[in-house]
């Protein structure tokens, strides 16, 4: 299997910025997408963003699209996301998941659901 741990969450003001880590363990051959999701109180979780592991191609929300940036160290079995200019919309728990099914490396599902492995998420409050 794979475990997912996020650290990095945390408050910050309107136009701020924070990063989140997600460190990962297992079996890499399964991880064929990573990715970052949200869920807000009362919505429902959205991707957010994501990493083809095979290409590195990357794929954003349009709500993030400029101001978010997914990538990883493999190095280090760490994903990472940086998220810039927040907005009191971002707020939300945040995810860290894994894909084990090559499926989902067209552009049409890496954002969607059918990741099967997940972090416990980080809380991020802009205010």
């Amino acid at each position: 299997d794979v475990q997912l741990v996020e650290s990095g969450g945390g408050s910050v003001q309107s136009g701020g910025s924070l990063s989140l880590s997600c460190a990962a363990s297992g079996y890499t051959y399964r991880r064929y997408c990573m990715g970052w999701f949200r869920q807000a109180p009362g919505k429902e979780r959205e991707g957010v963003a994501a990493l083809v592991t095979a290409t590195d191609h990357t794929y954003y929300a349009d709500s993030v699209k400029g101001r978010f940036a997914i990538s990883r160290d493999n190095a280090e079995n760490t994903l990472y996301l940086q998220m810039n200019s927040l907005t009191p919309e971002d707020t939300a728990m945040y995810y860290c998941a894994a894909n084990s099914r090559v499926t989902c490396r067209s552009p049409s599902m890496v954002l969607g659901p059918g990741y099967n492995f997940w972090g416990q998420g980080t809380q991020v409050t802009v205010s």
